[in-house]
């Protein structure tokens, strides 16, 4: 075989090999049509109560849909299904099972935990006793990932904090959401039900921060862990909080979504959730994501609320 031929099957092979590399390392498909896990419709075939019924969000950005398209952040989508719905999920969302529903979407993008108690919950009015409260809570996550390694680490802006360094941070955390949970729930004398999301993670639990865009942090996955075991601690602590695994259902679809031999590797749908900015889910994370609240508010509140707790 002469040379050149030698010479272009190697640079051929390369090539293949680069482009393997850079596909299993570096894209980021996100794939088209539904996401997230199936909704049964056998809990959307009647009303769940006829009570007046107040659906709130807090938080930050997540549950304020940035980065959706108009109508498609999880907050919308759970209270209306929009005019363009996937074929499996019409007529499911709280519209049709609370025929007195009213919502109020509190969530600031960008908060903080802190911001969340000093800013947003104060603008929650008290309910009347006939209004039963559906909250829904994504906070702590800015916490954690402000100020990308651009500042020295802080409360409230602890990127590259080491854990022992997070340590009061964290512990202050378990008391804001405490008083988070308290202050909503006192607003609602005819009672609330609580729906928190956990905190995902972007690189599937690698830990490469380096791989997302971001300054390498040690111990970032660890300061992720301890809240999200916090907010696992508050909806198990209390009767009306219920955790939505946001952390769990997104594994498989961050960075490393398309690495196959990786035990979170999602078959079915191998894409990539969150949208540019890596803090916020793209319109299929956040299909996927209403998908999670709704199944967990379909397990709980029909038989609440028939009970008439």
């Amino acid at each position: 075989m002469p040379l050149w031929a030698i010479l272009l099957i190697v640079g051929a092979g390369l090539i293949g090999l680069a482009a393997l590399y850079l596909h299993f390392w570096y894209s980021r498909p996100v794939g088209s049509g539904p996401a997230g896990p199936a909704v049964s419709a056998e809990k959307f075939d009647f009303h769940w109560t006829d009570r007046p019924v107040l659906l709130v969000g807090i938080g930050d950005s997540v549950t304020a849909g940035y980065g959706a398209s108009p109508g498609k952040g999880y907050f919308q989508r759970l209270a209306k299904n929009p005019p363009d719905e996937f074929a499996d999920m019409h007529e499911k969302s709280l519209a049709e099972v609370f025929p007195n529903l009213t919502v109020s979407n509190l969530a600031l993008s960008g908060s903080t935990s802190q911001e969340c108690l000093d800013l947003l919950v104060p603008k929650l009015k008290t309910q009347d006793e006939d209004t039963f409260g559906v909250i829904v809570i994504t906070t702590g996550g800015n916490d954690i990932i402000h100020n990308y390694g651009r500042t020295p680490p802080r409360e409230c802006a602890m990127y590259g904090a080491t854990l022992e360094q997070a340590r009061p941070w964290i512990e202050n955390f378990r008391v804001r959401l405490d008083e988070i949970l308290n202050e909503i729930q006192a607003r609602f004398p005819g009672g609330c039900e609580f729906f928190i999301a956990n905190i995902y993670d972007p690189t599937d639990g690698l830990g490469d921060a380096t791989t997302a865009g971001l300054p390498a942090w040690p111990d970032g996955l660890e300061i992720i862990r301890a809240y999200n075991e916090i907010i696992q601690h508050a909806a198990a602590a209390r009767k009306n909080v219920e955790l939505v695994d946001m952390h769990a259902g997104f594994l498989g679809h961050g960075v490393h979504c398309t690495q196959f031999w990786r035990s979170f590797y999602d078959q079915r749908d191998p894409h990539y959730w969150y949208w540019e900015n890596l803090e916020d889910p793209n319109d299929r994370g956040y299909d996927a994501l209403r998908r999670m609240f709704l199944n967990e508010m379909a397990r709980v509140l029909p038989s609440l609320l028939e009970d008439g707790d």
